[in-house]
């Protein structure tokens, strides 16, 4: 199964650090060529020539995955320079970590554009091709969060619950098409999410660095779901037991919840 996705061509967004940078890694290691899209060019420079320098394939292309104009652009160019790509890894993500009521607009319209609109847009862009081709994989990199939603965290948590719901219904939708869809639900993992939410206006470091796991956690899933396709794959899975808590202690979270999360912006 493994020598079967050797050659294939897999577009990774949010290629230039953290979970992306780990999943283009392990694709790449595994003979896949690895398109890395981002804002940050030299980062994805960088992380290239690794990956070239390890045997590896991998093409570069900026963009601000947040404009629509862009997102056209890469479609074009990625279906120029490599055709219709075997894995379309939609992970690019921003996220917040404070009051709704003073999360700057935006802020939050870049989140909703990142995290919800270009994944659907790109989904939408290339699907026709691997349709047509009649094999594929769609990964959805999601969250925990966007299952067991937590204070401080609304507009992200309503991303990542989208993207699960999306990929639900995608999955039903594609069912006998020869294409895949998948969404991973990790828990906090090792990247520059908790930094960047900090630098957002009245946002906060997230309460959850602590028990973050490596973003070759996720990598490892992702790779796992090329070989074994299943609807969602939680990591680490012991998180797949976050649907029943939500259900059975929800209500404790509604009291709980805003006496965490005063608690840590007056900490902050």
């Amino acid at each position: 199964m493994e020598k079967l996705w050797q050659g294939k061509v897999a577009l990774v967004t949010g290629a230039s650090s953290g979970i992306g940078a780990a999943v283009a890694r392990k694709l790449a290691a595994k003979g896949l060529h690895v398109v890395l899209a981002a804002r940050r060019l030299e980062l994805l420079q960088t992380l290239a020539a690794e990956i070239t320098a390890a045997g590896g394939q991998a093409t570069v292309i900026q963009v601000d995955l947040a404009q629509e104009a862009e997102r056209l652009e890469l479609f074009q160019r990625v279906m120029q320079q490599a055709g219709c790509p075997d894995v379309l890894v939609n992970n690019a993500g921003l996220a917040y970590y404070g009051y709704t009521d003073v999360m700057p607009w935006e802020a939050a319209r870049a989140m909703i554009d990142v995290n919800v609109t270009a994944a659907v847009h790109l989904t939408r862009l290339f699907l026709p091709g691997m349709l047509a081709r009649r094999s594929g994989r769609l990964i959805n990199i999601g969250s925990v969060n966007g299952v067991m939603p937590s204070q401080g965290t609304a507009v992200y948590s309503g991303s990542k619950a989208f993207l699960s719901a999306f990929t639900a219904a995608l999955y039903r939708e594609l069912r006998g098409s020869g294409v895949q869809v998948s969404v991973v639900l990790p828990g906090p993992v090792a990247t520059e999410i908790f930094d960047n939410s900090e630098k957002i206006p009245n946002g906060f470091r997230i309460p959850a660095e602590a028990g973050a796991i490596s973003p070759t956690a996720v990598a490892d899933c992702a790779w796992s779901l090329l070989l074994h396709p299943r609807r969602y794959a939680f990591v680490p899975w012991y998180w797949r037991w976050t649907s029943i808590a939500e259900f059975a202690f929800g209500w404790a979270m509604d009291l709980v919840g805003p006496i965490l999360l005063k608690r840590q912006v007056r900490k902050a």
